[in-house]
């Protein structure tokens, strides 16, 4: 099973592409990196992962996934680099069609899409995003950077994004593009994997959410002619081995763990320990 590191950089951290290098020596396959460009201050919205529904300081001071991806990309050759999660809405499409393809092609294809369309109304809106439409939103930009990343000459006409025939370059290293992966639990989340994803990436899921999941978008990729091996699930935050063994056995292609710190002095020893517990 594919075990990943998912880590946040922020004002106090060391090098990402220092930590990058020392998970691919270790033997980690991919690094995750989260965001949240702005963080209101008034919100009205609450957070599902506090008791109290507040927003974790974490949260206030989390740099760009896609630089600090770049920089990992560039002191690493195997590792993945993955995006967990990217909120689609708060960008535009033809920006970052172009953002993903230059980081792909930097990283010699290893650039995996995993994609949200956010939780916190506030800044979904600041961003200028809709969001009670969130995702008919992101959707649709990621149709738009789909024409951008196979086509000479690409042009979209939709609700939220509409551009005549424009040329994009450079594209993808992966063909045709880089895998995207789903996350959340919203109720037509499987549907969507299976019409327009390649992969699943749910947060704080449980083994039997895995294994109803995995259920579900098997039996969906049949109906649509898709072959259900295709279409990956990744189990975020494990916590031990044998959650680990559970997901696996549930239905999980691949999983990550969390790196409790990026500070230096902490990061590179924390790194160790979760590959003696995670890769021994």
């Amino acid at each position: 099973m594919k075990i990943g590191i998912t880590a946040s950089i922020n004002s106090g951290s060391m090098d990402i592409a220092a930590i990058a290098e020392r998970a691919e020596a270790l033997g980690f396959d991919s690094i995750w990196l989260p965001e949240h460009p702005v963080i209101p201050v008034n919100t009205n919205t609450r957070y599902a992962g506090t008791a109290d529904g507040s927003i974790p300081d974490s949260m206030n001071d989390m740099g760009d996934p896609f630089i600090g991806l770049a920089m990992a990309s560039s002191r690493t050759s195997k590792i993945m680099l993955g995006t967990s999660i990217c909120l689609v809405p708060e960008h535009n499409p033809l920006i970052q069609a172009k953002e993903i393809a230059t980081l792909d092609r930097y990283s010699n294809g290893r650039f995996i899409f995993g994609i949200g369309a956010g939780w916190l109304k506030e800044e979904t809106e600041i961003m200028g995003g809709d969001f009670e439409h969130r995702w008919t939103q992101t959707r649709e930009a990621v149709m738009a950077m789909k024409e951008l990343w196979t086509k000479e000459e690409a042009e979209f006409h939709g609700r939220y994004y509409d551009f005549p025939l424009v040329r994009c370059y450079p594209k993808p290293v992966q063909k045709p593009h880089p895998p995207i992966y789903l996350g959340g639990s919203a109720k037509n989340v499987f549907r969507r994997v299976v019409a327009w994803g390649d992969g699943w990436m749910p947060v704080r899921a449980t083994p039997e959410q895995i294994k109803m999941g995995r259920a579900a978008i098997d039996e969906l990729a049949e109906v649509a002619g898709r072959d259900p091996h295709s279409i990956g699930i990744l189990a975020s935050g494990v916590g031990d081995r044998d959650e680990l063994k559970r997901m696996e056995d549930a239905g999980a292609t691949s999983a990550t763990v969390r790196l409790p710190s990026s500070a230096p002095g902490e990061a590179l020893p924390a790194l160790e320990k979760l590959a003696a517990e995670f890769l021994a």
